[in-house]
């Protein structure tokens, strides 16, 4: 079976933003639990000795906690928001670049 060529002319922007929330709120909860072993790590210097826990607490919790909370809360929301905005943008574009110039050209199987 051969495939065949379909022009796209149109993204739905809110299908498309959607999308792009999913794809890069898991980008970011990656990010986020890659940057939490940074807030172990400190948390494994203190305890060890090799860091002061002076200048690198907080109170009721260690700095590295508090980093690697906020990295895990944060990170994923903050990376869904920025594809949400680039996905509103990105189908926006897209649509008047189609109507002006045929949109893009798909082999669909």
């Amino acid at each position: 079976m051969g495939a065949t060529m379909k022009k796209v002319s149109k993204i739905g922007v809110i299908s498309y933003a959607r999308l792009q929330t999913v794809i890069f709120g898991i980008v970011g909860l990656v990010a986020g639990v890659l940057y939490s072993f940074g807030g172990l790590l400190i948390d494994i210097l203190v305890t060890l000795g090799l860091a002061s826990s002076v200048s690198m607490s907080t109170p009721g919790l260690s700095f590295g906690t508090v980093l690697a909370f906020g990295a895990l809360i944060g990170m994923p929301a903050i990376f869904a928001f920025v594809g949400f905005s680039s996905g509103v943008i990105g189908a926006v574009v897209y649509n008047l670049y189609a109507q002006r110039f045929g949109g893009l050209e798909l082999d669909i199987w």
